[in-house]
């Protein structure tokens, strides 16, 4: 056995409490983090909606939205897709939730022609309801 003497005295004892102030600190920082940061995360892509009196549609299920731009790329939520991935893709997502609404925002500007053949697409892939996403009439 070892019978040496211990630094430890009864005048001495070890701390038994927790320095709050640096997880205080750390907290902080993260806070200032998470605020400076979330904004960026509800990014989409950019289309110029055309406007239109219809009124607001409540939907309590998130709707699978095809994003048509000027120039006519298409993107599935936010991701970019060929046109000729498009009805695969939906109609794969639509087995796993049959009823899930599907909506198309075509920039203003956006040639008829483009918004035809993606609904043409959708038609095929068994969707026969499509909403249009417009901006509120500005007066």
């Amino acid at each position: 056995m070892w019978a040496g003497s211990s630094k430890w005295n009864k005048d001495t004892e070890p701390m038994g409490e927790i320095n709050v102030t640096p997880l205080v600190d750390v907290m902080l920082v993260l806070l200032i983090i998470f605020m400076v940061t979330a904004p960026l995360l509800t990014q989409g892509v950019n289309v110029d909606l055309p406007d239109s009196e219809a009124p607001a549609m409540q939907q309590n299920v998130e709707p699978l939205v095809v994003t048509i731009q000027r120039d006519g790329s298409i993107f599935l939520q936010k991701h970019a897709i060929e046109l000729d991935q498009l009805a695969p893709r939906i109609a794969a997502m639509r087995k796993e939730k049959p009823n899930l609404p599907v909506f198309i925002r075509g920039d203003a500007k956006t040639p008829y022609e483009y918004i035809a053949k993606v609904m043409g697409r959708l038609e095929s892939a068994g969707i026969r309801q499509v909403g249009l996403v417009t901006e509120p009439e500005r007066r």
